[in-house]
């Protein structure tokens, strides 16, 4: 996260607008994997912010090789979200409002494993029931793109 760490150099824990992506990566099953993330010990998507040059798919792609050894064929566009509800403050205080690319990620190659020090472990979760200690934004996303009803 080299670009949002230069701004947060220069204007501190601030609420930033942030651009990235998520990867939603389903299982044969129809399970959605989600990482147990490592700074506030909830399970959340994989996906993280743009660096500088960069496209949105392109950090799609890179995120879901760094948080979890995978690669994708090709990533479907879900849906583009923003606003007053997408905003987040992290554990140790960095306030960001979320303009978030959600992508399914398509045709899967490689084995699901913690490649980075932002995950704890990789899980695949049912949809239909809800999930314990969820990330509130992982939650939003869901829901506003269809994949939950409110639990």
């Amino acid at each position: 996260m080299g670009y949002i760490m230069e701004l947060r150099k220069k204007f501190g824990s601030q609420p930033l607008i942030m651009v990235g992506s998520c990867v939603l990566v389903f299982n044969e099953s129809g399970h959605l994997l989600l990482q147990k993330r490592s700074d506030s010990y909830d399970w959340g998507t994989i996906g993280g912010a743009l660096e500088l040059g960069e496209s949105l798919e392109e950090a799609a792609a890179r995120e879901l090789y760094e948080e979890a050894g995978l690669r994708a064929k090709s990533f479907k566009l879900i849906s583009m979200l923003s606003g007053s509800d997408m905003y987040y403050k992290y554990p140790h205080g960095d306030e960001i409002y979320n303009v978030m690319a959600v992508y399914e990620a398509v045709d899967i190659e490689g084995q699901a494993m913690v490649n980075d020090d932002e995950g704890m472990e990789l899980k695949y979760f049912k949809l239909e029931e809800p999930i314990e200690n969820i990330n509130p934004v992982t939650k939003l996303v869901l829901e506003k793109t269809g994949y939950i009803k409110e639990w």
